[in-house]
């Protein structure tokens, strides 16, 4: 499943995923501050997200059919997938290519590695 966000969108589901569950009219409020959105803008965005599975609103109450953190995940493995031919090694070559890496994210890295390979 591949779900593409524009800037907005992705701000708005960002939203949604810090504060819900949330009444779509709060969620209103909340993008007439943010956006300076009126009523049916905020309305016709939620309902492209609903449409691209990322939430639901049930009788007026919006809750996230699946988290951010899957969402993003999700993203990252298409990215690689697209741009690395699904080489997680070449990923990290050219993401490390530059710069180096601090003790602590090494510690880390190599953490991911080993919950990963007992899976």
């Amino acid at each position: 499943m591949e779900i593409q966000l524009g800037v907005i969108e992705a701000r708005y589901a960002d939203m949604i995923w810090e504060h819900e569950p949330v009444t779509s009219s709060e969620l209103v409020k909340m993008t007439a501050v943010e956006f300076n959105w009126k009523r049916t803008t905020a309305h016709n965005v939620l309902r492209r997200l609903i449409d691209k599975g990322l939430f639901c609103n049930e009788n007026g109450l919006v809750r996230a059919v699946i988290s951010r953190e899957e969402f993003y995940a999700k993203q990252s493995r298409q990215y690689v997938e697209d741009a690395f031919a699904g080489s997680l090694p070449a990923f990290i070559a050219a993401f490390t290519q530059n710069s180096k890496l601090t003790p602590a994210e090494a510690a880390e890295i190599r953490r991911m590695i080993d919950r990963a390979e007992e899976k």
